[in-house]
């Protein structure tokens, strides 16, 4: 059984258990389905000492907190619930980019030395390595020496691209120009790890790599994306070395708030010619 016939499944139970309850956006009239992973957690404590308190917090989180139970077990639809984001979270990793978006965008489109999604997730240092032909295709293609390459990685949530990275890439570079950097051809890697950057870096030369890429997903959201910004990778350069900015999704960053945040970030690192640890914020 797949991720989405459970997720069918669990759906089809939860529709049962709050008959009177809208959940998602389905319309059971209509034989469709509700996704029980977009419904938000409910108020389950029944008689809360401080319901006030207790609102505000739920407000405040999509952690799963004040869950109640039945008996010394969780109650069904928490443990449905927590069933369903789980299988929209293996999705996310299992899944490709929209290819739709990512020729919209018109990026060189590279793959990594990581041939299926099996492979990219038991061997991470292939991930980290373009393929020969990708190579061969991207020294063809993108220009050598710009002051700053633009790379988009699938990473471990193609569904985290699709949902941002039109907003944040068109934001991001729509700042970079306006400040007159030379940008390099962009570049978009399937099956990337974060450390694909230093085999670019090695190869093209920029002075700075940016990278876009799909953060491992949770049971909150599987539509988190990070940036990377590196000062002239290569092989050998180590994490430390990476300035970050993570939670870029519409329930953390907004998309075009961080392209305006990054552009800033990358004036901070081509002035003082460092990133990671070493640079001063």
């Amino acid at each position: 059984m797949n991720n989405q016939e459970i997720q069918r499944i669990v759906s089809s139970v939860m529709a049962e258990i709050n008959k009177k309850v809208p959940v998602g956006n389905g319309n059971t009239s209509t034989g469709e389905v509700p996704d029980i992973s977009q419904m938000g957690n409910p108020l389950n404590v029944p008689d809360p000492e401080n319901r006030s308190a207790y609102e505000d917090m739920m407000k405040a989180t999509s952690a799963r907190i004040g869950v109640w139970r039945a008996g010394t077990r969780p109650l069904t639809k928490t443990m449905l619930k927590f069933r369903a984001d789980h299988a929209v979270a293996q999705d996310a990793v299992m899944s490709y980019a929209d290819e739709a978006i990512i020729n919209r965008l018109g990026f060189i489109q590279l793959e990594s030395k990581a041939a299926d999604k099996d492979e990219y997730l038991t061997r991470p240092d292939l991930g980290r390595i373009l393929s020969d032909e990708s190579i061969a295709k991207m020294k063809a293609e993108a220009p050598a020496g710009a002051q700053i390459q633009i790379v988009v990685g699938d990473g471990l949530s193609a569904k985290a691209i699709d949902a941002n990275i039109e907003d944040v890439f068109t934001s991001c570079k729509a700042g970079l120009e306006s400040k007159g950097y030379n940008l390099g051809k962009d570049i978009f890697v399937k099956n990337a790890r974060v450390g694909i950057v230093n085999c670019i870096g090695e190869i093209l030369k920029p002075e700075l790599i940016l990278l876009f890429i799909g953060e491992r997903p949770g049971l909150g959201t599987a539509e988190s994306m990070s940036a990377y910004l590196t000062y002239k990778p290569v092989q050998g350069t180590v994490e430390a070395d990476r300035t970050m900015i993570s939670n870029i999704h519409k329930g953390g960053i907004p998309p075009v708030e961080a392209g305006a945040q990054i552009a800033s970030l990358v004036e901070k690192i081509l002035t003082q010619k460092t990133s990671g640890l070493d640079l001063e914020l």
